[in-house]
């Protein structure tokens, strides 16, 4: 089993993860429009600030939702504040995951974990539960930053994922990142 050690954002820095900067090199809507579709139901692990949450309740529309799933309470605030009184409040719902477990029932199209696993204790723990939370013919997209994650650790997360019943759909091209789309056989 590889345990990694926790190296979680802090909320107080919040800020890194949703700013104009990286809306210019990431741009979400142009990452996320091959995957997200309206009326799905998608799963934000490790949601921050919503730098995705917000754009995919946007691409959902109004018979999609999205389960933004973070770690902090000052992270789902932040993201609390940016949809209230808004349309977007009703397509989002915010909720506090543990270290060790998401924590959700409710069954998704796809799950994103964009620069999420490299900060959780037990990545094989967590995609276990990814893997029983995205359904059947769904999807799970891993982004990881270069900085954080070495090509070896990528390739260790991606088997991972294989282990527990995804397949590759492709490897997309996201600025300073390794990415790939699995799908749920």
């Amino acid at each position: 089993m590889n345990i990694r050690y926790n190296r979680v954002c802090p909320a107080e820095i919040a800020g890194i993860l949703d700013n104009r900067i990286r809306r210019w090199l990431q741009k979400p809507r142009a990452i996320l429009e091959p995957y997200v579709k309206e009326g799905m139901t998608v799963l934000d692990l490790g949601c921050g600030p919503g730098f995705f949450s917000i754009e995919i309740a946007r691409m959902v529309g109004s018979s999609g939702l999205v389960i933004a799933s973070d770690l902090q309470e000052g992270m789902l605030r932040k993201l609390r504040k940016k949809i209230q009184a808004t349309e977007l409040e009703k397509r989002v719902i915010l909720h506090k995951c543990e270290e060790d477990l998401i924590g959700i029932s409710e069954n998704v199209d796809l799950a994103i974990a964009f620069y999420v696993l490299h900060e959780v204790v037990n990545p094989e723990k967590t995609l276990n539960e990814l893997a029983s939370i995205v359904k059947t013919n769904g999807f799970l997209f891993i982004a990881e930053p270069y900085i954080h994650v070495s090509s070896n650790e990528f390739k260790n997360t991606v088997r991972m994922a294989l282990d527990n019943g995804f397949t590759i759909v492709e490897r997309p091209k996201i600025f300073f990142s390794r990415a790939v789309v699995l799908k749920k056989e």
